[in-house]
C-alpha cells in the first residue's frame, strides 16, 4: 500500500484548499483513512478520520470547517478545508488503517500554510 498527498499550497487566512490523497493497492475499501497534521516544534495530530462505511469524525478546532470524504472507485481520500487560519499551518498526513491486517500506512506529507 502507498499513499501519495497532493493539494497543499500557500493561502490567506479565510481561504479553501482541498488535500487528495491517492492509495495503490487493493486495500482501499477496507481501510480507516485519516488525515494527520504536524506543525514545526510539535507533535503530530489527527484531524479527521473517515471509516469504510463513511463515519467521519474531527478534531474539535476543525469542526464546522474540514470536511473528509472517499471515494472508492478512485481509491482516493480528500480533506476540503474551508475557513483556514494561520494555525491550521502544518505538513499535511494521509494515513491508511486496516484493522483486519493490524496495517497502519503512512505517505509523504503536503505542506499548507496559511498566511494571515
Amino acid at each position: 500500500v502507498q499513499l501519495q498527498a497532493s493539494g497543499g499550497g500557500l493561502v490567506q487566512a479565510g481561504g479553501s484548499l482541498r488535500l487528495s490523497c491517492a492509495v495503490s493497492g487493493n486495500d482501499f475499501n477496507r481501510a480507516t483513512m485519516r488525515w494527520y497534521r504536524q506543525a514545526p516544534g510539535n507533535q503530530r495530530e489527527w484531524v479527521a478520520s473517515i471509516t469504510t462505511v463513511e463515519n467521519t469524525n474531527y478534531r474539535d478546532s476543525v469542526k464546522g470547517r474540514f470536511t473528509i470524504s472517499r471515494d472508492n472507485a478512485k481509491n482516493t481520500v480528500y480533506l476540503q478545508m474551508n475557513s483556514l487560519k494561520p494555525e491550521d499551518t502544518a505538513v499535511y498526513y494521509c494515513n491508511a488503517l486496516i484493522p483486519s491486517a493490524a496495517q497502519s500506512h503512512w505517505g509523504p506529507g503536503t505542506q499548507v500554510t496559511v498566511s494571515s
